[in-house]
C-alpha cells in the first residue's frame, strides 16, 4: 500500500469518526459503529473493485462512453435543427475563433432535456422500475433497512432527490426520524440520471471513461450515504424498519407518447432551472470576488471566493488522498461544489481549476463532486418533501442542515475509497 493509499484510509476513519462525532446520540451510534462501517466500507471497496479493476466490467465502463456520444449527437441533431449554429449546426460563416464557439446552454444543456424524456420513457417500459427494485433488495439484504429506505434510495440512482421520495409517498408520514434523515442524505448525496450523461460530457476531455465513473460514483455512495446517516441520526432501540412490498409503483403514464411528452415537459422545467441557476452563480461569484477585490492581497495574489474556498476545503480533500501540494486546487473545486453546485464544480475540474491536479487526483475529485450537497438543492428537497409529507414540515427543516453535512461526508467518503484503491 503507498502512502497515498494510507492517507486515504486514515480519511475514511477520520470522516465515520466525524460523522459519529456529529451525531444526536453518540452511545446509541457507538453499539453498532465497527458493524454498520464494516459492511458500508465492504460494499464500497467490493463493487468499486469490481468495476473499476476487473478487466470484463472496467472495459463495460468504459464502453458506457460510446452511450455518451450517442445521446450527445442525438441530442446535438436535434439543437442543430431547432437553434441552427449556436446549437451546434453549420455555421453560415467562417468562424474565425472556434474555441469560443461553443454555447452551453443551446449546445450541452439540451442533454438534460432528451435524458428527462428518455427516462420517462424508460420508466413506463418497466426498465427502470426492475433495476431499482434490484438495488433496493441488495440494500435491504446487506444494510438491514427498511424496504421504504431502501426504495427511495435506490430510485435516488435513476431520478432526482425529490422524484425518489415520491415512490414512497404513502410511508413518508410514518418513517422514523433516523429513515428520513437517511432519504435526505441519500437524495443529498447522489446525482439524478438526468443529469449524469450531462457530466460525463463534461468531464469526458479530462477523464478516460467518465460515464462510468459518474454511475460508479453514485452506485457506491448509498452504502456510504446510508452509513453516516445511521451514525449522525441513529435508530430508535427495537423499532421495527418501515416496509414496503417488493415491487416499485408504476408511474401513472397513460402510454409511450404520454411518457415521451410529460417526460419532456419535466426535463424543461429542469432545463430551465439549470440555467437560472448558471446564470445567477456565476455572477454572485463575480460580484463577491469583486468586492473582495477591494481588500489587500493575500500571498502576492488578489483575494477570490475560490482561493477562499481552497483554504477551507483543503484539509478534506487531504483525507481523501489528495497530495497536500494539490489540496488548495482540489479544495476550490470541492467548494464550489459545496457552497454552488457540482455542475459548476465539474466544469471548474475540467478547465483551469483542474489542469494542475494529477490524473489520481483529479479522479478522486470526480468521486467527490458527486452529490447534489449544496444549499440551493437542501431548499429544493425541503420543498418537495414538506409539499409530500406536509404535518413533518418542522423536522424536515430541522434535518436539513445537517443533511447537507452528511451528503458532503458520505461523497467524501467516495473520494477516500477511489484514493484507497488507486
Amino acid at each position: 500500500m503507498t502512502l497515498l493509499s494510507l492517507q486515504s484510509a486514515l480519511g475514511l476513519a477520520a470522516i465515520i469518526v466525524l460523522a459519529w462525532a456529529l451525531s444526536e446520540n453518540r452511545r446509541a451510534s457507538r453499539r453498532s459503529l465497527a458493524v454498520d462501517a464494516a459492511i458500508a466500507l465492504a460494499l464500497q471497496i467490493g463493487v468499486a473493485l469490481v468495476l473499476l479493476k476487473l478487466p470484463l466490467a472496467r472495459d463495460a465502463l468504459v464502453g458506457l462512453n460510446s452511450v455518451v456520444e450517442a445521446l450527445m449527437a442525438a441530442t446535438s441533431a436535434g439543437t442543430g435543427f431547432v437553434f441552427g449554429y449556436i446549437g451546434g449546426g453549420a455555421a453560415p460563416f467562417e468562424i474565425v475563433y472556434p474555441q469560443n464557439s461553443f454555447v452551453l446552454a443551446f449546445q450541452a444543456l439540451p442533454l438534460v432535456l432528451f435524458m428527462s424524456a428518455l427516462s420517462a420513457l424508460l420508466w413506463y417500459w418497466r426498465v427502470l422500475p426492475v433495476l431499482t427494485r434490484g438495488f433496493a433488495v441488495l440494500l435491504r439484504k446487506t444494510m438491514g433497512i427498511g424496504g421504504a429506505v431502501g426504495l427511495a434510495s435506490a430510485a435516488n440512482v435513476f431520478v432526482g432527490m425529490v422524484e425518489a421520495p415520491l415512490l414512497i409517498k404513502p410511508y413518508l408520514e410514518r418513517l422514523s426520524r433516523s429513515e428520513l434523515f437517511a432519504v435526505m442524505t441519500v437524495g443529498l448525496a447522489t446525482v439524478a440520471g438526468t443529469v449524469l450523461f450531462l457530466y460525463a460530457s463534461i468531464i469526458a476531455p479530462v477523464v478516460p471513461g467518465s460515464l462510468g465513473q459518474i454511475v460508479t460514483a453514485s452506485l457506491i455512495s448509498l452504502p456510504a450515504a446510508l452509513l453516516i446517516a445511521r451514525l449522525m441520526v441513529p435508530e430508535e432501540t427495537g423499532r421495527t424498519p418501515t416496509g414496503v412490498g417488493d415491487d416499485v409503483p408504476v408511474v401513472d403514464y397513460e402510454n409511450s407518447m404520454d411518457a415521451l411528452t410529460r417526460g419532456t415537459f419535466e426535463g424543461l422545467h429542469l432545463l430551465l432551472n439549470i440555467i437560472a441557476m448558471l446564470l445567477v452563480m456565476v455572477a454572485f461569484v463575480a460580484l463577491l470576488n469583486i468586492l473582495l477585490a477591494l481588500l489587500p492581497d493575500a500571498g502576492d495574489a488578489p483575494l477570490t471566493l475560490q482561493r477562499l474556498f481552497g483554504w477551507v476545503f483543503a484539509p478534506l480533500v487531504w483525507l481523501m488522498g489528495v497530495p497536500w501540494s494539490e489540496a488548495p486546487a482540489a479544495g476550490q473545486i470541492m467548494g464550489i461544489k459545496t457552497v454552488l453546485n457540482e455542475l459548476l464544480a465539474y466544469i471548474a475540474l475540467a478547465g483551469e481549476a483542474g489542469a494542475g491536479l494529477s490524473e489520481r487526483s483529479r479522479l478522486i475529485m470526480v468521486y467527490a463532486l458527486c452529490g447534489f450537497a449544496n444549499p440551493a438543492s437542501v431548499g429544493i428537497m425541503i420543498g418537495g418533501l414538506t409539499a409530500m409529507a406536509p404535518s413533518r414540515r418542522s423536522e424536515i427543516v430541522e434535518l436539513a442542515p445537517r443533511a447537507l453535512i452528511s451528503g458532503t461526508l458520505a461523497t467524501s467518503m467516495t473520494g477516500a475509497v477511489i484514493g484507497l484503491i488507486t
